[in-house]
């Protein structure tokens, strides 16, 4: 290569990494379309989900709790708590709180009625079976 940069072989370097950037965007966006029909989850997503869904908003869930990654970090991660868990040590324990353990952080008792946490317990399994590449990558959350 000689000395000079020319403004040819500028043009040439532009055009050249226009197109091998455009043929990438459109190589990860077919992926992205044959990938996603495959995770799709909408076949469980019933009104129980959709009411309990309602009830983990209105109640602001996500400003203490993460939901697969996503929310506050003061409490913990819900996307697998339905498989770690069980629903009915979910309910049990939105029931029991505040616990007053001293040295903990508390959760308020949201005075939920059997049906709210029935609805809020289907939204939590919903959300445990989206498929998510194995994220968390703890258990734990």
């Amino acid at each position: 290569m000689s000395g000079t940069f020319t403004k040819s072989m500028a043009r040439n370097i532009f055009y050249g990494g226009t197109v091998f950037f455009i043929l990438l965007f459109l190589a990860l966006t077919f992926d992205t379309q044959t990938t996603l029909p495959k995770r799709d989850n909408r076949a469980n997503l019933t009104d129980a989900v959709a009411r309990g869904k309602k009830v983990w908003e209105t109640n602001d869930c996500i400003g203490c709790h993460t939901l697969l990654g996503e929310g506050a970090y003061f409490a913990p991660e819900l996307g697998n708590v339905y498989k770690r868990r069980g629903p009915e040590f979910i309910k049990a324990w939105i029931q029991a709180q505040p616990t007053g353990a001293p040295g903990r952080r508390q959760m308020p008792n949201f005075h939920l009625t059997d049906q709210q946490l029935d609805d809020l317990v289907e939204f939590l399994k919903y959300s445990s079976e989206i498929k998510t590449n194995n994220w968390p990558p703890n258990i734990e959350g």
